[in-house]
């Protein structure tokens, strides 16, 4: 699975707003390459919510356990709520064992190396055993960012929330 196939699934999905950095759009350079989408039926880059998923392609200063300097390496990171989170890992989010799986393993569903604690799963260069799975997870995030997004909306409007 490439970052091209994970990006080109993604946007088919309704609403989302795909984000990739890049010279002259005002982003910092580290982010330059990588990817990242929100629920944004509107097409605007929502300043109160996180993305629900997003690709990096290089290590990050405070993210270097996936060793993203190989050639060719990314990894998939992935909101895809506690549910999930517990599904994959065996552990709950906070749970200091749900870390214990080797973060630049590829194609290998693990606890996100920094945002685990938060519930985010990631994928180094996913392959043949995690392709569907990436996608399957990818598909949860876009549906809890869905439903974030309309019950803030239907909030908005003087209605009750979920």
């Amino acid at each position: 699975m490439t970052m091209d196939e994970i990006i080109g699934f993604v946007a088919d999905l309704d609403g989302v707003l795909t984000l990739r950095p890049g010279p002259g759009d005002g982003s910092p350079e580290l982010a330059w390459g990588d990817a990242f989408f929100y629920y944004s039926p509107d097409g605007v880059v929502p300043t109160t919510t996180q993305p629900f998923a997003t690709i990096v392609t290089k290590d990050y200063p405070d993210d270097t356990a996936s060793r993203l300097d190989r050639p060719g390496a990314f990894r998939v990171n992935i909101a895809a709520g506690r549910e999930e989170f517990v599904r994959w890992t065996g552990h709950e989010p906070r749970d200091p064992a749900a870390a214990a799986a080797d973060p630049g393993a590829a194609d290998t569903v693990i606890a996100h190396p920094v945002y685990g604690g938060l519930g985010w799963l990631a994928v180094v260069n996913p392959g043949p055993r995690t392709g569907e799975t990436v996608r399957e997870l990818l598909r949860t995030a876009y549906r809890l960012a869905r439903s974030r997004y309309e019950r803030r909306a239907e909030a908005g409007q003087g209605q009750p929330s979920a």
